[in-house]
C-alpha cells in the first residue's frame, strides 16, 4: 500500500521515545509498503544523513515552529486548543503538506502521535476527500494531563502547574474527542489506552501496537565501554529530560529514595542520562552523589554497566521503551506502578514494583545486595522481551488497521 505517515520529528537518529517507535516502525512498514514521510525538524535536524531516504519515496519536511513563552501563555488564555495541538502547527508546513497529498494521493495517512493531528483536521477542513486516516496514539493524553494534575495537586509547591494541567487537561479531553471522531482507526500502546480511547469514542476501530526494542542493538552479550567513575552501587535512570514526568520522577528518587540508599553501605550513586535537561534539574548538578549528563551518543554503555535501572516516575501514560531497553539489556529493574504500566509483568520477577519512597528504597537495597537474585531478574527480563516485544512482532499489529 502506498502510506503517507507523518512524525512529529525527524526519525533518525533514533533517541528517545518518540523517534524510536517512529523509525523502527517505519524501517518494518517499507519492507511491504509504499512510504512518503512528513516531518517536523529540530534545530540541528539532518534529514539527508543516515537511512531514512533510502526507506521513502518522497520526504517531505518542514522546520518546527518558534513559540515563544508569551505565545504559549496568550494560548493558553485565547485558544480553545490544547497547547499539544499547537505546538508545531505551521501554515507553510500546511501549505507543502497539502501541495504534496494533492500531487501524490496515498492510500493510508498514518499520524504519528497528537501533535500532528492538527494538519489531518486542517485537511479535512478544506472538503478535500481524504484516504484511510490512521492514528497511532503515542499516549492516551487526556489520561496523562488528568495525571500529571493529580500528582502536583497532592505538592503545593506545584500548584501552579496543577492549574496549568487542569485547564490542558480540559482541552486535550474536547480535542482528543473530535480526533478520535475524525479517524478510521487506532493505535494505541497498551491495552489500558486502549480502554480509555474506546470510552472516550464508543464504536472506535482500535487494535493494541505496543512499544518495540530492537533486540540486536540492546544486546546484553555485546561489549560496551564502563564509563561509570564510581566504585559504589551505581543506578541509572534513561530519557528525555525535558519531559516533565522524567523531570519529577527523576527529583522524587534524588530528594526521597536516595537519601534512604545513602543511609546503608551500598554507596550508592544517580545517574540521569538524557537529552535536553531541565533547569528543574540544575538543583542536583552540585550533589556529589547525583550525575546528570545531558545527551550522550550511546545510551547501551550506561545500561549495560549499571547495577541497577529505576523507573521512578509518579505521573505519565502509555508504555515505556526505558523498560524495555533496560529489559534487553538484562538489567535488574526497580519501577513504580504507573512506571511499568501498560507491560503484563509480575512484581519480583521481570522487575521489582514500589510506590512509596520507603518501599522503593527497600526494593533497590535487596536488588543491590542480592546480585545472584538481580542477575536472574534481568535474565527474565530480556526473556519476556524476546517473546513479546520485538518489532518484527509488532509492526503487524499496525498493518491490522490499513
Amino acid at each position: 500500500m502506498h502510506l503517507l505517515v507523518l512524525t512529529p520529528q525527524f526519525p533518525y537518529p533514533p533517541h528517545q521515545g518518540t523517534t524510536l517507535r517512529n523509525y523502527n516502525l517505519l524501517k518494518g512498514l517499507a519492507e511491504r509498503h509504499v512510504i512518503d514521510l512528513f516531518s517536523m525538524l529540530a534545530p540541528g535536524d539532518k534529514p539527508e544523513r543516515g537511512p531514512v531516504p533510502e526507506l521513502v519515496r518522497h520526504l517531505v519536511t518542514a522546520e518546527q515552529p518558534a513559540r515563544t513563552m508569551g505565545r504559549r501563555l496568550r494560548d493558553l488564555v485565547t485558544s480553545s486548543k490544547p497547547d499539544m495541538a499547537l505546538r508545531l502547527w505551521d501554515e507553510n508546513a500546511f501549505a507543502a503538506l497539502l501541495a504534496h497529498v494533492l500531487d501524490n494521493p496515498p492510500e493510508i495517512i498514518q499520524v504519528e502521535g497528537i501533535e500532528m493531528a492538527p494538519y489531518v483536521l486542517a485537511m479535512k477542513d478544506t472538503g478535500l476527500q481524504l484516504p484511510r486516516l490512521i492514528y497511532d496514539a503515542h499516549n492516551a493524553e487526556t489520561l496523562l494531563q488528568r495525571r500529571a494534575f493529580q500528582a502536583d495537586l497532592r505538592r503545593p509547591s506545584r500548584w501552579v502547574a496543577a492549574a496549568y494541567s487542569a485547564v490542558q487537561t480540559a482541552k486535550l479531553d474536547r480535542y482528543e474527542r473530535r480526533l478520535l471522531a475524525a479517524v478510521d482507526g487506532v493505535a494505541a500502546v497498551s491495552v489500558d489506552d486502549e480502554q480509555v480511547l474506546q470510552r472516550m469514542a464508543p464504536g472506535l476501530r482500535t487494535t493494541v501496537v505496543t512499544n518495540g526494542v530492537d533486540l540486536e542493538a540492546y544486546n546484553p552479550a555485546g561489549l560496551y565501554a564502563n564509563l561509570y567513575q564510581h566504585a559504589g552501587a551505581n543506578l541509572l535512570f534513561t530519557g528525555k529530560m525535558d519531559f516533565r514526568p522524567n523531570v519529577d520522577g527523576v527529583l522524587w528518587f534524588a530528594n526521597q529514595v536516595l537519601p534512604r540508599l545513602r543511609a546503608t553501605e551500598l554507596n550508592p550513586h544517580f545517574w540521569i542520562v538524557g537529552r535536553n535537561p531541565h533547569k528543574r534539574l540544575d538543583a542536583l548538578r552540585n550533589r556529589l552523589d547525583v550525575t546528570v549528563t545531558g545527551a550522550v551518543p550511546d545510551i547501551q554503555p550506561y545500561i549495560a554497566h549499571a547495577d541497577l535501572y529505576v523507573v521512578p516516575l509518579l505521573a505519565g501514560g502509555g508504555t515505556r521503551l526505558k523498560i524495555l531497553e533496560a529489559m534487553a539489556m538484562a538489567r535488574p529493574i526497580v519501577s513504580t506502578r504507573l512506571g511499568a504500566d501498560g507491560f503484563p509483568v509480575t512484581d519480583g520477577e521481570e522487575l521489582a514494583l514500589a510506590d512509596s519512597a520507603e518501599d522503593f528504597a527497600a526494593r533497590c537495597a535487596s536488588l543491590l545486595r542480592n546480585r545472584a537474585g538481580a542477575s536472574e531478574m534481568g535474565e527474565r527480563g530480556r526473556a519476556f522481551v524476546e517473546a513479546h516485544y520485538s518489532w518484527e512482532r509488532i509492526i503487524p499489529k499496525m498493518e491490522e488497521l490499513y
